[in-house]
Protein backbone atom coordinates (compact mmCIF):
# COMPACT_ATOMS: atom_id res chain seq x y z
CA UNK A 1 0.00 0.00 0.00
CA UNK A 2 1.24 3.54 -0.96
CA UNK A 3 1.50 5.69 2.00
CA UNK A 4 1.48 8.68 -0.01
CA UNK A 5 -1.98 8.69 -1.23
CA UNK A 6 -3.27 9.35 2.11
CA UNK A 7 -1.52 12.50 2.74
CA UNK A 8 -3.61 15.70 3.84
CA UNK A 9 -3.14 18.83 1.87
CA UNK A 10 -3.96 21.89 3.45
CA UNK A 11 -5.11 24.66 1.18
CA UNK A 12 -3.01 27.57 0.95
CA UNK A 13 -3.71 31.64 -0.38
CA UNK A 14 -2.87 29.88 -3.82
CA UNK A 15 -4.52 26.79 -4.07
CA UNK A 16 -7.71 29.04 -3.07
CA UNK A 17 -10.50 29.19 -5.68
CA UNK A 18 -13.01 32.01 -4.99
CA UNK A 19 -15.64 32.41 -6.74
CA UNK A 20 -18.68 35.45 -6.80
CA UNK A 21 -22.02 34.31 -4.88
CA UNK A 22 -25.20 36.50 -5.15
CA UNK A 23 -27.29 37.06 -2.35
CA UNK A 24 -30.89 38.35 -2.55
CA UNK A 25 -31.62 39.93 1.02
CA UNK A 26 -35.01 40.55 0.37
CA UNK A 27 -37.78 39.60 2.61
CA UNK A 28 -35.04 37.38 4.90
CA UNK A 29 -34.38 37.61 8.52
CA UNK A 30 -31.27 39.69 9.46
CA UNK A 31 -29.48 37.49 11.67
CA UNK A 32 -30.01 34.31 9.99
CA UNK A 33 -28.69 35.49 6.38
CA UNK A 34 -25.55 37.51 8.06
CA UNK A 35 -24.15 33.83 9.93
CA UNK A 36 -25.20 32.40 5.93
CA UNK A 37 -22.73 35.26 4.27
CA UNK A 38 -19.86 34.89 7.08
CA UNK A 39 -20.11 31.04 6.87
CA UNK A 40 -19.38 31.81 2.91
CA UNK A 41 -17.02 34.71 3.48
CA UNK A 42 -14.81 32.17 5.56
CA UNK A 43 -15.24 29.34 3.42
CA UNK A 44 -16.45 27.03 5.73
CA UNK A 45 -19.13 25.58 3.17
CA UNK A 46 -16.16 24.00 1.11
CA UNK A 47 -14.59 20.48 1.87
CA UNK A 48 -11.14 22.06 1.67
CA UNK A 49 -11.91 24.62 4.46
CA UNK A 50 -8.39 25.54 6.48
CA UNK A 51 -8.81 28.02 8.93
CA UNK A 52 -5.84 29.92 8.49
CA UNK A 53 -6.74 30.51 4.99
CA UNK A 54 -8.80 33.31 3.20
CA UNK A 55 -10.69 30.07 1.53
CA UNK A 56 -14.21 31.74 1.56
CA UNK A 57 -15.94 33.32 -1.89
CA UNK A 58 -17.00 36.96 -2.68
CA UNK A 59 -20.67 37.98 -1.62
CA UNK A 60 -22.67 40.61 -3.26
CA UNK A 61 -25.92 41.03 -1.32
CA UNK A 62 -28.45 43.05 -2.93
CA UNK A 63 -32.10 44.33 -1.43
CA UNK A 64 -30.17 45.01 2.00
CA UNK A 65 -32.67 47.53 2.82
CA UNK A 66 -35.65 45.39 2.48
CA UNK A 67 -34.10 43.14 5.26
CA UNK A 68 -36.66 41.49 8.08
CA UNK A 69 -36.18 42.01 11.52
CA UNK A 70 -38.54 39.68 14.20
CA UNK A 71 -40.04 41.50 17.30
CA UNK A 72 -39.56 44.51 18.44
CA UNK A 73 -35.76 44.64 17.64
CA UNK A 74 -36.60 47.45 14.38
CA UNK A 75 -37.08 49.91 17.79
CA UNK A 76 -35.77 48.27 20.94
CA UNK A 77 -32.22 46.93 19.73
CA UNK A 78 -29.30 50.08 19.52
CA UNK A 79 -26.05 49.45 17.91
CA UNK A 80 -23.32 51.79 20.00
CA UNK A 81 -20.61 53.58 18.53
CA UNK A 82 -17.51 55.24 20.16
CA UNK A 83 -14.75 57.68 18.41
CA UNK A 84 -12.76 57.33 21.28
CA UNK A 85 -13.38 61.42 22.77
CA UNK A 86 -15.14 62.06 25.93
CA UNK A 87 -18.72 62.09 24.59
CA UNK A 88 -18.09 60.46 21.49
CA UNK A 89 -20.37 57.68 21.84
CA UNK A 90 -23.35 57.19 19.43
CA UNK A 91 -26.11 54.81 19.83
CA UNK A 92 -28.44 54.02 16.49
CA UNK A 93 -31.45 51.97 16.22
CA UNK A 94 -31.92 49.75 13.20
CA UNK A 95 -34.54 51.74 11.80
CA UNK A 96 -32.33 54.86 11.78
CA UNK A 97 -29.17 53.30 10.12
CA UNK A 98 -31.83 51.68 7.46
CA UNK A 99 -32.96 55.41 6.74
CA UNK A 100 -29.99 56.90 6.90
CA UNK A 101 -27.12 53.51 5.30
CA UNK A 102 -28.97 50.71 4.36
CA UNK A 103 -25.97 48.54 3.45
CA UNK A 104 -24.40 48.91 7.14
CA UNK A 105 -26.90 47.00 8.78
CA UNK A 106 -25.69 43.59 7.02
CA UNK A 107 -22.11 45.14 7.39
CA UNK A 108 -22.48 45.42 11.00
CA UNK A 109 -24.05 42.12 11.37
CA UNK A 110 -21.85 40.55 9.49
CA UNK A 111 -18.51 41.62 11.02
CA UNK A 112 -19.63 40.82 14.27
CA UNK A 113 -19.80 36.97 13.01
CA UNK A 114 -16.51 37.50 11.74
CA UNK A 115 -12.74 36.63 13.20
CA UNK A 116 -11.66 39.82 15.10
CA UNK A 117 -8.13 39.30 14.13
CA UNK A 118 -6.38 40.11 10.61
CA UNK A 119 -7.86 37.24 9.06
CA UNK A 120 -11.40 39.16 9.93
CA UNK A 121 -10.63 42.28 8.39
CA UNK A 122 -9.22 40.44 4.88
CA UNK A 123 -12.62 38.73 4.84
CA UNK A 124 -14.63 41.44 5.02
CA UNK A 125 -13.15 42.71 2.05
CA UNK A 126 -14.89 39.98 0.01
CA UNK A 127 -18.25 41.10 1.25
CA UNK A 128 -20.40 43.73 -0.77
CA UNK A 129 -23.65 45.29 -0.04
CA UNK A 130 -26.09 47.44 -2.00
CA UNK A 131 -29.52 48.78 -1.01
CA UNK A 132 -31.01 48.22 -4.46
CA UNK A 133 -31.22 45.22 -6.90
CA UNK A 134 -28.43 46.83 -8.98
CA UNK A 135 -25.02 46.02 -8.29
CA UNK A 136 -21.69 46.79 -10.78
CA UNK A 137 -20.01 43.46 -10.29
CA UNK A 138 -22.09 41.60 -13.20
CA UNK A 139 -18.61 41.33 -14.95
CA UNK A 140 -17.74 38.37 -12.34
CA UNK A 141 -20.74 36.73 -13.14
CA UNK A 142 -21.87 35.82 -10.08
CA UNK A 143 -23.94 32.60 -9.24
CA UNK A 144 -27.49 33.32 -6.82
CA UNK A 145 -27.64 31.04 -3.41
CA UNK A 146 -30.54 31.10 -1.43
CA UNK A 147 -30.62 29.93 1.94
Amino acid sequence: MDHNSYKTTNANNATAEKAWVLVDAKDQVLGRVASQIARVLRGKHKPSYTPQTDMGDHVVVINAEKVKMTGKKWDNRFMFFYSGYPGGQKQVSPKMMVQKHPARLIEHSVRGMLPKNTMGRQLFRSLHVYAGTEHPHAAQQPKEIKF
